[in-house]
């Protein structure tokens, strides 16, 4: 059933020179991504290890963002030549022009990689593009490939590490953590032709629990989707939305791989709105944290507007909101307490304007 893809391998090899796609290779991994937002990685001897992943973003179940259905190329999939936070970064983006079905979204893509390294970190920006406020749900359609063939894959949830790591005996693994969240879903099962239906996707982003394992019993082998919690995108509002890939050959090398990933995410990318200038928003990290009673989080708005400021548990749930109004320029502060709140992570979101921006904190007992 998926031996159609193989076929036409030699059409897409052909296509290569001619449809906007990028690559590079860090040594030990190749990232591959193609005009319409597919992402494909290799290991240092060329070997494929997972066929797709893409973005999904979901709006109703009559209407989700696809790859296969919707995705049409906006800005050309390049190489960046001089990388500023990176030693390799693709840029490419898509819209649903190919359907002109809803939700009207844009969705631009970075992928960023480091020499020697053998993980991958892929930035989605989603942009609501439509006159009215959505709650999107935004997650991967991802179908592993593991040493170049299909089926009878594990496909398992590490609790402890946030991580989905996809398996087959002996061979290859390949890890996938959401960074910039965390999962609220995680469901797979086995491909089967036309499986991309919207109502379908929209079931699967909202099962609304982590499927702790699936087997996969034939030799079409398993697709998986993945979504965190919905995120509220006003008319022209954007968010941005980080997953790290990475190889190992053996499991603990694949999740020392993905720990690798975290803290470069955390090095480089978690403190980008810290280093925002004067005239930006800026959501600052909480303090104390980790905090077991009361914590500090202090903002900075660019401009007069509404703001909102919410918190939320490890599985997108709302638990508190601290803000909700108009506010002028400048910084503000909110004392938030943790008194009544089971340890654990936490997600505090600052909506204002076109921009959401999301911190970690950290409660403990």
């Amino acid at each position: 059933m998926k031996k159609p893809l193989l076929l036409i391998t030699g059409f897409i090899l052909f296509a290569a020179s001619v449809f906007s796609q990028a690559s590079f290779i860090t040594g030990p991994l190749e990232v591959s991504i193609n005009q319409y937002g597919r992402i494909r990685l290799f290991d240092d001897a060329g070997i494929r290890h997972l066929q797709r992943a893409s973005i999904l973003v979901g709006k109703s179940s009559s209407e989700v963002f696809d790859y296969n259905n919707d995705a049409e190329q906006l800005d050309s999939t390049v190489l960046i030549a001089t990388p500023q936070v990176s030693d390799f970064e693709i840029y490419g983006s898509t819209n649903n022009a190919y359907s002109g079905a809803p939700p009207d979204v844009n969705v631009k893509l970075n992928a960023y990689g480091w020499n020697e390294k053998n993980f991958v970190i892929v930035k989605f920006n989603v942009k609501n593009n439509e006159t009215s406020a959505m709650n999107a749900m935004i997650g991967l359609d991802i179908i592993p490939e593991l040493n170049e063939e299909y089926g009878y894959d594990t496909v398992t949830y590490n609790v402890d590490e946030g991580v989905v790591r996809f398996h087959r005996g002996n061979q290859m693994n390949m890890g996938i953590k959401l960074l910039s969240t965390n999962l609220s879903s995680l469901y797979s099962f086995e491909w089967y032709d036309g499986y991309t239906v919207d109502e379908d996707y929209w079931t699967w982003m909202n099962e609304g629990s982590l499927q702790p394992m699936y087997a996969s019993t034939t030799a079409d082998g398993p697709v998986t989707i993945t979504s965190q919690a919905g995120v509220d995108l006003g008319a022209n509002v954007a968010t941005d939305v980080y997953y790290a890939f990475a190889l190992g050959a053996t499991e603990q090398a694949m999740l020392d791989n993905i720990d690798e990933a975290v803290s470069k995410y955390n090095s480089v990318f978690s403190s980008v709105t810290e280093a925002l200038p004067s005239n930006g928003l800026v959501l600052e990290r909480n303090y104390p944290n980790p905090v077991s009673q009361t914590t500090t989080i202090k903002y900075t708005l660019p401009s007069s507007g509404f703001v909102s400021l919410k918190v939320y548990d490890a599985l997108g749930n709302l638990t508190t909101t601290l803000v909700s109004e108009k506010q002028p320029t400048g910084q503000h502060s909110v004392d938030f307490n943790v008194g009544n709140l089971p340890e654990g992570i936490y997600y505090c979101s600052i909506n204002f304007e076109n921009q959401v921006k999301s911190n970690k904190i950290f409660v403990v007992k």
